[in-house]
């Protein structure tokens, strides 16, 4: 203990005398930006809880300890004052023996104790100073709300956009600042008058609630409560830190390239001639929720109907291609492409086998396929 308070002493004073409450903001800010931008933390679920708690309660924290430094009168702390001095206003009227003046005095009292009583009212309730801690909490909740989206809409008109980074280092920014700023208008005020976490009243009130309960009744509520509270703990933890895989899927499309370099899904190639080749974009993306080794292979086809059936008469195969895609990744591959067959309709196929490939390459083996019909000149 005593190596520990020399410790603190070397630290700088403002450091040394940072309220707890504000302490705990700015680590952690510490700790959220650690998890989200560190490259091997950021891949794990710590993310997740430590993102919500940062974007919906710290800046708004933050924010509310600057505007109120000082200690709040709570509402029912006033209501109990205003009762006492009505109380002893009551006892100290003195008594009147007069018959028609008791009553023109007593007539002017009552007029008098009302206007006092609607004084009173305004005085406690609508100019009492600062804020309780439940409505720090519940503003401390609607203003993150409110800066959060605010920030990002700053951010949408500068280069940076709306990104993961820039809104971590915007939204850390503004609470880091105005954690500052409450630290030093909390300084500039009186100790007595400076707003302090009750951190030790609840210990202890929780200490003797819980382990010096009044009857066996108690202590069984107690139990009941802990492991209730332990459950529903439990219970969100394992949603946000395990959500559900949802559905799972892998995609292909085709892509051709527009006059500005954008990749469009239109303004295909259609008309081939023999012998020369025309450039388009294959794409795969992977909902797989695991990862994946793709393979792309690319078929001509010459067709023929058969009712409302489309029967394949003969089948080239022109190329394949290779990728591993992660969870949510997207794979673009541009190429060249060049039929070997002639005609009218000729069925360009590109055939997307996840894991692995099958003897036989068709439409029939494969779930996702995308084809583009074209027309080849000799």
């Amino acid at each position: 203990m005593t190596e520990l308070r020399s410790l603190l002493a070397l630290l700088p004073r403002p450091v040394r005398t940072l309220p707890a409450d504000l302490a705990v903001v700015l680590i952690f800010v510490a700790l959220t930006n650690v998890a989200v931008l560190a490259p091997v933390i950021s891949e794990t679920s710590l993310r997740i809880p430590l993102g919500l708690v940062f974007v919906l309660f710290i800046p708004g924290y933050a924010f509310i300890a600057a505007l109120f430094p000082e200690e709040g009168d709570s509402p029912t702390d006033t209501d109990s004052d205003t009762d006492t001095d009505s109380d002893s206003d009551s006892e100290a009227a003195p008594d009147s023996t007069w018959g028609s003046e008791t009553d023109w005095g007593s007539s002017s009292s009552s007029t008098a104790d009302d206007n006092t009583d609607e004084t009173g009212l305004l005085q406690h309730g609508l100019g009492r100073s600062g804020i309780d801690g439940i409505e720090r909490v519940a503003l401390s909740f609607g203003l993150s709300i409110a800066i959060t989206p605010l920030l990002g809409l700053i951010l949408n008109f500068t280069p940076w956009g709306i990104r993961l980074v820039p809104i971590m280092i915007t939204v850390s920014l503004f609470t880091v600042l105005a954690t500052v700023i409450a630290a030093v208008r909390r300084w500039n005020l009186p100790a007595d008058q400076r707003f302090r976490v009750p951190y030790k009243s609840w210990y202890a009130t929780g200490r003797s609630e819980l382990l010096e309960p009044d009857s066996r009744g108690d202590a069984l509520l107690n139990i009941l409560l802990i492991a209730s509270i332990l459950l529903a703990a439990g219970s969100v933890t394992f949603a946000v830190m395990v959500p559900p895989d949802g559905e799972q899927f892998s995609a292909v499309y085709i892509l051709s390239e527009d006059d500005d370099g954008e990749y469009v899904a239109d303004n295909y190639p259609t008309e081939f001639t023999q012998g020369e080749s025309e450039e388009l974009v294959v794409g795969v993306d992977n909902n797989e929720h695991r990862t994946v080794d793709y393979s792309v292979v690319l078929v001509e086809q010459q067709v023929s109907q058969d009712g409302n059936e489309t029967v394949v008469d003969e089948q080239r195969e022109l190329e394949r291609f290779e990728t591993q895609l992660a969870h949510n990744e997207t794979w673009h591959h541009s190429h060249d492409v060049e039929p070997t067959m002639t005609g009218e309709d000729i069925r360009l196929v590109w055939l997307l086998y996840p894991d692995d490939i099958p003897e036989d390459v068709s439409m029939e083996t494969t779930d996702y396929h995308v084809h583009l019909w074209v027309d080849v000149e000799e």
